[in-house]
């Protein structure tokens, strides 16, 4: 008998015996205390009410306009884009120069990630291949736009390679998935050793972060070819390049990114703008257009209006906000989140926002404010200027949707004018 059947055969009579021993003990217990009266069951009573959903009071429209008035005066709020809307009633509140296309900063990931929510799928992930190469030991990475690699990731795909190939020579990584250059127009030049991005490169490790997984740190200037490097090593070589798939070539490993609703909150909560380009170029693939910051922006602009949002006025030159060429009008913001607190499409934009007080870039945000988590908002900052871009629950019920966009003004002073006027939003 093998050994395995040995150890079956054993557990099975340790298990019979040990199920005779207590079914044994359990007649005997019944036998001797059958006799008790427990009384009548408990029956746990019914609640009085359910609770209900909040029911949209009414509100004193002038009043919430007069106090938007006298903190719109703000000399902090320098060249100020503004509108409020009862997504109740879907009215406008309250506004300053709506139209005016102002540079957005980091709301822009707003426009973003409502395009890839209208279009993409919450449980569409992204798929990362390694295929052989030309020749006998020669891997390559297939890039799919995965920019949420991790080590855990990397070590399952050389296990799932040393399964297929027994000595690997050489790691290559295909980026052609993605087109054109890797930065945009409008960037700064110090953005990666600042560590706000990572040239934009379809294949990255912690989101090009070098010697943290997470944060502002510096990134690299290679982040593709860092991936290569990474796998190379966990297959014992130090050859690694950037280079083509054979076409048709047999697919040995393959590792799948979290699902877009996971990575859209993660892009959205903690600012992050390698995520946001990423998310950008999913939705430009899906879109058929170009996956470059052209394309991405094209296909951002052509979902958005063909889901009813007004993009006149609109330019974008990046997905994440970080250009300084990029305008948007506070109209066309207020609008994405007026539509989202509506439809149920576009709903789940509302939960990647921060939570004001409590979660991502707005964690430090209304510490003592009675709005603390009833609003929730994107956030944006570049030099002189400053974005806030959500909704806000009043002690009436009603949801407001408000864009706050300030250009050619002092950073930390507007931010603190742009919180009291969504702090006023719950007083109403």
């Amino acid at each position: 008998m093998k050994a395995k059947h040995v150890w079956w055969s054993t557990a099975a009579l340790v298990t019979a015996g040990a199920v005779a021993a207590t079914a044994a003990l359990g007649v005997k217990i019944q036998r001797t205390y059958d006799h008790l009266d427990h009384g009548e069951p408990y029956t746990q009573a019914a609640p009085a009410a359910l609770v209900q959903p909040v029911e949209p009071g009414d509100i004193d429209a002038a009043a919430l306009k007069a106090r938007l008035d006298e903190l719109g005066k703000d000399k902090a709020l320098g060249t100020f884009g503004a509108q409020v809307i009862d997504t109740t009633t879907h009215e406008v509140l309250w506004e300053r120069e709506p139209a005016k296309p102002l540079t957005p900063a980091s709301a822009t990931k707003v426009l973003t990630v409502a395009a890839a929510t209208f279009a993409l799928d919450e449980e569409e992930r992204l798929t990362t291949e390694v295929v052989k190469g030309e020749q006998d030991g020669e891997v390559v990475i297939k890039a799919a736009g995965d920019v949420w690699l991790t080590d855990e990731r990397l070590d399952e795909l050389a296990d799932q390679v040393k399964e297929h190939v027994g000595t690997v020579t050489r790691v290559s990584i295909d980026t052609s998935v993605w087109q054109g250059p890797d930065q945009a127009p409008g960037w700064d030049d110090d953005n990666i050793d600042g560590g706000f991005v990572a040239p934009i490169q379809p294949a990255m490790l912690y989101g090009g972060r070098l010697g943290e997984k997470t944060g502002d740190v510096p990134r690299s200037h290679e982040p593709a070819l860092d991936v290569a490097r990474a796998l190379a090593q966990r297959l014992g070589t130090d050859k690694a390049d950037m280079a083509p798939a054979p076409e048709g070539a047999e697919v040995i490993a393959t590792s799948e990114s979290e699902p877009l609703a996971l990575r859209a909150q993660q892009a959205v909560k903690d600012s992050d703008n390698v995520m946001a380009e990423a998310i950008a170029r999913e939705l430009a693939v899906h879109h058929n257009a170009e996956a470059s910051f052209e394309g991405a922006a094209e296909a951002t602009l052509d979902v958005l209006a063909d889901n009813g949002i007004d993009v006149s006025g609109v330019t974008l030159k990046d997905g994440s906000g970080l250009s300084r060429d990029n305008r948007i009008p506070a109209e066309a913001l207020a609008h994405i989140l007026d539509t989202a607190v509506a439809s149920e499409d576009l709903r789940p934009l509302l939960g990647y926002l921060p939570l004001a007080g409590g979660e991502g870039t707005l964690y430090q945000r209304y510490p003592e404010s009675p709005a603390r988590g009833f609003v929730r908002a994107k956030t944006g900052t570049l030099t002189e200027t400053s974005a806030l871009a959500g909704t806000a629950q009043g002690t009436s019920g009603r949801v407001y949707a408000f864009a706050f966009l300030v250009n050619d003004g002092e950073v930390m002073s507007a931010r603190k004018a742009q919180d009291a006027l969504a702090a006023a939003l719950h007083d109403f």
